[in-house]
């Protein structure tokens, strides 16, 4: 009886806010009749797009409210209102989103005062089920039926403010264009960075080997101690030119992924991250199977990244990390316990690691409030 009370109260409160949304809209009606007069008048066109901007938020204030009761997020598809005034008014009355919003305004002028039939039942309910359910001990019969009519105004909701396909696909296109021009970005930074490294790294260090072993070779028939010294160098060279092609090789697919694998990989970077690092994974060990190299690679790199960052600018000597493997994908988190305040346009890498994860239609949650803690939540779609 209390949960079903607890459950009719909660649903009471979404039916209240729901009414005054919708008492809210029947005054918008002013607004509205304001820009269809303006529009046909042509002088006030510019309303146009202007109220076609509110009755977005509007919608989406109405999609949290709906996501509160129901745990499911609905979401938005709106092209953008930019450019002159007449590109406002033909994006504005083009996009399907606003035919969306319109037809879901227009319908809750109807159903958003759903209240009126939930209100009254709140006297039955505590006579009938204050008999039934608390006397007698039997199930509530009323109250339920007031949580059935803030489920049936979500629902409605859901319903007409979901985007249409058509939406859906251009939003999806534009996201598309938007991660393949960052990705084509990304590539071309790490061709350069790799570039550099060649030139800067291990083409110095050959260099050098060459010149050594030419003087080694000329002071070989008259001087062979200073030929075996020159020699030591160029092998000491060869050696340090090695080291910088592993360093670029690593790089660019870290050999560590081949041999042993993401989850060894991953433990490898604990281990020597400097931090005390705590790695827990789910079902990835299962049955032997391995996410695609792109995908890997990715997680690495984040879980590389993000280690890194703990380390240099969290102040916390704890972190943790989750690799978990889900039907369409692998989910990865990294967390520590710093003092948090991460943003991607700090210098922290958070820039280059979105991108990374969206070159592969993943994305990427960072929750790092002034006082922490930090929390990296990607989610890397593939089949396994």
């Amino acid at each position: 009886m209390r949960k079903m009370l607890r459950q009719a109260g909660r649903a009471t409160v979404h039916l209240v806010l729901a009414a005054a949304m919708a008492f809210g809209l029947w005054i918008f009606v002013t607004v509205l009749l304001i820009t269809a007069i303006g529009t046909l008048a042509v002088v006030g066109a510019w309303l146009l797009p202007e109220t076609v901007l509110i009755i977005r938020r509007i919608a989406g204030a109405k999609r949290r409210l709906t996501a509160a009761w129901t745990g499911q997020k609905i979401p938005e598809a709106y092209q953008p209102i930019t450019g002159t005034v007449r590109e406002r008014i033909l994006i504005a009355v083009r996009d399907p989103g606003t035919f969306t919003d319109m037809r879901w305004m227009f319908a809750y002028y109807f159903y958003g005062a759903l209240l009126a039939l939930a209100l009254p039942l709140w006297p039955f309910a505590l006579v009938v089920d204050g008999v039934w359910s608390g006397l007698l001990g039997r199930d509530p019969v009323v109250l339920p039926l007031i949580v059935r009519i803030a489920d049936l105004e979500a629902d409605w909701s859901t319903a007409l403010l979901k985007p249409s396909p058509k939406a859906q696909l251009t939003a999806r296109v534009e996201e598309l264009a938007a991660t393949r021009a960052d990705a084509i970005a990304a590539h071309g930074a790490e061709l350069r960075r790799i570039e550099r490294d060649l030139h800067d790294g291990a083409q110095a260090n050959l260099v050098a080997l060459s010149m050594r072993i030419g003087l080694a070779k000329r002071a070989y028939d008259r001087d062979p101690e200073t030929a075996r010294k020159l020699l030591d160098e160029a092998q000491a060279q060869a050696e340090q030119a090695l080291t910088e092609l592993r360093h670029v090789v690593r790089g660019i697919h870290p050999p560590i992924l081949t041999d042993r694998g993401l989850v060894g990989a991953v433990r490898a970077l604990a281990a020597s991250s400097g931090l005390r690092v705590s790695v827990e994974v789910d079902r990835l060990e299962d049955d032997g199977l391995r996410a695609p190299a792109a995908v890997e690679a990715a997680a690495y790199f984040v879980v590389a990244e993000a280690l890194t960052n703990a380390a240099k600018y969290s102040g916390s000597p704890v972190a943790a990390v989750q690799l978990a493997r889900f039907k369409r994908g692998l989910r990865v988190r990294v967390a520590d316990e710093g003092h948090g305040g991460a943003d991607d346009n700090g210098g922290s890498g958070l820039l280059g690691m979105r991108r990374r994860v969206a070159a592969l239609d993943g994305t990427m949650e960072v929750s790092s409030p002034v006082g922490g803690p930090t929390v990296i939540d990607v989610v890397l779609p593939c089949v396994w």
